[in-house]
C-alpha cells in the first residue's frame, strides 16, 4: 500500500510541485493549507498574501483538483498566534530581532501539522522547501543543503527534531527554481508563474514597529536616547521596537556621518549607535540549542556558521561554554550578529545544529 504524505500547500509553486512529484512518485498525497489568519474579516483576509490569506487557500484547492488529490484547509490559529505572533511580539519588547519562520516551521509546521497529519494515518508530511533531508552514517537524520544555493531554506530548519526529520519529504531541494516552474507549467497549474511572497506573512505592508503597536499597545516602550559607545547621549529615537543591529536607514539622526545601530538596551531603553567598524565582531554567543547531525559534541570544532538567513556564512570554532552555551570564535569578522536570529552550524553540505544569537 503506498505511503500516505500530507504535503502542506500555502497556494505557491514551490508547495504545489511538491504535491505533483510526490503523486508521480508513487505516494498517496493529501493537500492541506494550515488556516493561521487572524482577522475574520473577509475584505483584510482577501488582502493577506504569502501563505496567509485566502488567495492560497483559493490556490492550493485549484491546484489539489488539477492533481487529483484530496485537500483540506486545517485551523492552527491559536497555535500560529501563541507560538509565532505572541512571540514575535515579545522578542521585540525585549530588544531582541526574532525570526518568526523559524518559530513557525518548528512550532506550527512541523509539531502542530506532523501531529495531525499522524493522528489521520499519514505516514510523513511534505512542504516546498528547497533543502533536502538525508540518514548520516550515524544514524541521524540532517537537512542537507539544496541544489541551488540561491534558494537554500535549511538555516530555517536548523531547528526540527529527529522524530520530526524521520516524518519529513523536501521534494523540491533536488530542484532550481526555474525547473521548478517549468514543472508547474507542463502540470497545467495555475501558479507556475506566481511571484514569491517576500514579507512576514502577518505582516503585509513590512510595517513591523506599527503591528507591535497594535498588539502590545500600553506595553510598548516609548522614546528613549540615542547613545554612543560610550554612554553619551547623542539625540533621541522612537522607541527600541522600531530598531534592530545593523540599522542604518530611518534613525533619523543628524550625526555629519553615517551611524549605525550597534547595540539596543532594553533595560536602558537605550539604543547604542557606532560607525560601521562597531558593527562587526569575531566571537557570538549563543543559546536555546539545537544539534541535528550529531547528538551533541564534547571537544572544540571549526564550522561554517550563517548567522542570518542571506548571510553566505564564515568558518568559526564553536565551543562548549556553559550547558546551553557555545562561544562562535569566527576566523573573520562578522557583521551585525543580532540578538534573537539563529546562528546556523554546517558540516560540509549538512547542518550540525545551531541556536539563537544572545550578543
Amino acid at each position: 500500500m503506498a505511503k500516505k504524505v500530507v504535503v502542506g500547500m500555502s497556494g505557491g509553486v514551490d508547495s504545489s510541485v511538491a504535491a505533483l512529484l510526490l503523486k508521480e512518485q508513487g505516494y498517496d498525497v493529501i493537500g492541506v493549507t494550515m488556516q493561521i489568519w487572524q482577522d475574520e474579516d473577509p475584505c483584510r483576509q482577501a488582502q493577506n498574501g504569502g501563505c496567509c490569506g485566502l488567495s492560497a487557500v483559493e490556490d492550493a484547492r485549484a491546484v489539489a483538483q488539477v492533481l487529483d488529490i484530496p485537500y483540506y484547509v486545517m485551523n492552527f490559529k491559536e497555535r500560529f498566534r501563541r507560538d509565532v505572533m505572541d512571540y514575535f511580539v515579545e522578542e521585540y519588547l525585549q530588544g531582541r530581532t526574532p525570526n518568526p519562520c523559524i518559530a513557525c516551521n518548528r512550532f506550527v509546521k512541523w509539531e502542530a501539522l506532523l501531529k495531525r497529519s499522524m493522528e489521520i494515518g499519514a505516514d510523513y508530511i511534505a512542504t516546498g522547501h528547497y533543502a533536502r533531508i538525508d540518514r548520516l552514517p550515524n544514524g541521524r537524520f540532517s537537512v542537507r543543503n539544496s541544489v541551488t544555493a540561491t534558494k537554500d531554506q535549511t538555516y530555517a530548519l536548523y531547528n526540527l527534531t529527529q522524530d520530526q526529520l524521520a516524518h519529513t519529504l523536501l521534494p523540491v531541494g533536488d530542484f532550481t527554481k526555474d525547473e521548478i516552474r517549468r514543472m508547474a507549467k507542463e502540470a497545467g497549474l495555475n501558479v507556475a508563474s506566481k511571484p514569491d511572497s517576500q514579507d512576514i506573512c502577518f505582516i503585509p505592508d513590512g510595517d513591523y514597529a506599527a503591528f507591535i503597536d497594535r498588539e502590545a499597545k500600553d506595553r510598548v516602550p516609548g522614546p528613549g536616547n540615542f547613545v554612543n559607545g560610550k554612554g553619551e547621549i547623542l539625540g533621541r529615537h522612537k522607541g527600541i521596537t522600531h530598531y534592530t543591529v545593523g540599522q542604518r536607514r530611518g534613525l533619523e539622526i543628524a550625526m555629519g556621518k553615517r551611524v549605525f545601530v550597534t547595540q539596543i538596551k532594553p533595560e536602558t531603553d537605550e539604543v547604542v549607535l557606532g560607525d560601521n567598524a562597531e558593527v562587526f565582531t569575531e566571537t557570538v554567543l549563543c543559546g536555546n540549542l539545537n544539534f541535528m547531525a550529531v547528538e551533541d559534541f564534547g571537544k572544540p570544532m571549526r564550522v561554517k556558521a550563517k548567522i542570518r538567513y542571506n548571510h553566505g556564512g564564515e568558518f568559526c570554532r564553536i565551543e562548549r561554554v556553559e550547558e546551553n552555551r557555545i562561544l562562535c570564535s569566527f576566523e573573520k569578522p562578522v557583521r551585525a550578529s543580532t540578538p534573537g536570529q539563529a546562528v546556523v552550524f554546517y558540516d560540509g553540505e549538512y547542518v550540525l545544529g545551531g541556536g539563537t544569537i544572545i550578543r
